[in-house]
């Protein structure tokens, strides 16, 4: 599911959709659910889109591609008009509703419905062989979280076979929220064990048979699965819970992308990207590899292609084809990288406008900041979210959720002090 507008991560997903935002220096949102499909033996993948698609279909254009005789393939449905519809995408399950043509989907087959925007690491073919074994028409992915915790998401009460017995979103009653603890029996199992008490948020996971997902997409008044199509079939059909006992990050607004980001850099990593045996495939770029000189780096992701000289970095990401300038300071800094490299000629024509090259100019100290692609920084230049209020915002430089963001494509002259 990649249509959502992405108004929380705003003004990352001003030029782009939620799954083309970048991710850990070279990675974008959307390689994370493909390549945990790709991972786990699934290669019949659709990707449904509707806003600022742009970047995301020339990424997966440029990535996926796959050989004749497999049967493989990652397909593009974007919100169209046809001559029975004119609405655009209504929510999750209106997508798949207005697409269901396209399938070709028999009686026997399966829908795995995954969102463009986690970080997490899932063999899908576990929750599938659970979902057979116990003969379940829809089969929700689920990860405990602490009772203090649970008012933040949609909880499932399960029984201890699996099944759902009630869905609650956000709860907020603690008599509601203890009710929804996980059994003994089920919390021995995991290994929380022994960790107090856990109840299971619902990931937007979800496994389908053919025949139970367009019975309920019939209904032509339910938009959303998480809100209305699942809750609606409780009681009704074999609903049951899969608890995902791992790592899974919801990146839905700008401090949780940053922080996801940040958390990345240290020597023990809670998403491992170096997992050979579970491989996060993006766009091959054949970038030379960087160059980092007489730099001082203390915890840091540097992607390919970059050129670092003399800077001080603390606990940042460095995008691909990067640039940042001597006697530049960067502390907690994600960085999403630069689309081209500039020649010489490019950089004597910004010269000649008082523009600045793309990347981070001289002397500059930027902290506790996400610099969208593409940005321009002069010389001098010092930047922080430090006591400013949410929602700031002046010229290209917003501040939301304590995180200053410098949008894409923006000019920030010497000497700017924010």
């Amino acid at each position: 599911m990649g249509g959502g507008r992405g108004s929380r991560l705003y003004p990352l997903t001003q030029q782009r959709c939620k799954p083309a935002v970048p991710l850990a220096g070279k990675y974008r949102l959307v390689d994370i659910p493909i390549s945990n499909c790709l991972n786990s033996g699934l290669n019949r993948i659709y990707l449904l889109t509707q806003f600022n698609t742009a970047s995301l279909h020339r990424h997966i254009q440029e990535t996926y591609k796959f050989d004749p005789f497999g049967g493989g393939f990652v397909d593009i449905l974007s919100a169209e008009q046809t001559q029975s519809e004119e609405r655009w995408y209504q929510g999750t399950s209106d997508a798949v509703r207005q697409n269901r043509h396209h399938f070709n989907a028999g009686e026997e087959d399966l829908f795995l419905i995954l969102s463009g925007d986690q970080l997490y690491r899932m063999d899908f073919r576990h929750i599938i062989e659970q979902h057979r074994r116990t003969e379940a028409d829809v089969t929700i992915s689920a990860k405990p979280i602490p009772l203090s915790q649970l008012s933040q998401f949609g909880v499932m009460r399960v029984e201890d076979d699996l099944s759902i017995a009630e869905f609650v979103e956000k709860p907020t009653e603690t008599k509601v929220i203890e009710l929804l603890a996980l059994s003994d029996k089920l919390m021995a199992d995991s290994r929380y064990s022994g960790q107090g008490k856990y109840g299971l948020a619902s990931m937007g996971i979800y496994v389908f048979n053919q025949r139970v997902l367009f019975q309920a997409l019939e209904n032509t008044h339910t938009d959303d699965f998480g809100k209305e199509v699942i809750p609606g079939l409780l009681g009704k059909v074999g609903l049951f819970g899969f608890i995902f006992d791992d790592y899974w990050e919801d990146i839905g607004t700008v401090g949780a992308f940053f922080e996801t980001n940040l958390n990345l850099t240290s020597s023990e990593p809670p998403f491992d990207f170096f997992d050979s045996n579970h491989i996060i495939y993006t766009h091959a770029r054949y970038l030379p590899a960087s160059k980092v000189n007489r730099c001082h780096i203390d915890q840091a992701i540097v992607a390919d292609g970059c050129s670092l000289t003399a800077v001080k970095l603390k606990r940042c990401v460095v995008g691909v084809r990067s640039v940042v300038c001597e006697g530049t300071t960067l502390e907690n800094v994600v960085l999403l990288g630069q689309d081209h490299i500039e020649s010489d000629e490019e950089k004597q024509r910004n010269s000649d406008y008082d523009m600045p090259d793309i990347g981070i100019g001289k002397n500059c100290h930027i902290e506790y900041a996400i610099i969208d692609k593409n940005a321009r920084i002069g010389n001098n230049v010092r930047l922080s979210p430090q006591g400013k209020p949410d929602l700031f915002e002046k010229g290209d430089v917003v501040v939301r959720d304590k995180v200053l963001i410098v949008g894409k494509d923006a000019v920030i002259p010497d000497n700017t002090v924010i």
